[in-house]
C-alpha cells in the first residue's frame, strides 16, 4: 500500500467516523434548539394575552375612574353652586332685616 492509500485508509477509520458522530450530535442539539425555540414562542404568545387583558382590565378601570371623576366634579359643582345661592339668600335676608331693624 502506498502513502497516499495509507493516508485515505486513516482518513476512513478514524476522522469519518468522528464526523458522522459529530454530524449526529449537532443535528440533536439542532432539534433541542428548535424545540426550546417553540416553547419561547408558546411562552410569548401566552405572555402577550395577559398583557393584552391586563390591558383590557387596566383601561377599564380608568373608564370607570374617569366616569367617577366626572360625576363627582358634576356634585361639587352643583354643590358649590347651591352654596352661593344659599349666600345670596342669606345677604337678602340680611338686608331685610336690617331694613326691618330701621323701620320698627
Amino acid at each position: 500500500m502506498g502513502f497516499i492509500e495509507e493516508g485515505r485508509q486513516l482518513i476512513q477509520d478514524f476522522v469519518t467516523p468522528e464526523i458522522h458522530s459529530l454530524d449526529a450530535r449537532l443535528t440533536a442539539v439542532e432539534k433541542q434548539l428548535e424545540s426550546l425555540d417553540r416553547k419561547v414562542d408558546r411562552s410569548q404568545t401566552s405572555m402577550e394575552k395577559r398583557f393584552d387583558s391586563l390591558e383590557t382590565k387596566i383601561d377599564k378601570v380608568q373608564a370607570a375612574l374617569e366616569a367617577k371623576i366626572d360625576r363627582s366634579h358634576v356634585q361639587l359643582l352643583d354643590a358649590l353652586r347651591s352654596m352661593e345661592r344659599y349666600n345670596d339668600l342669606a345677604e337678602r335676608m340680611a338686608r331685610v332685616e336690617s331694613k326691618l331693624q330701621h323701620v320698627a
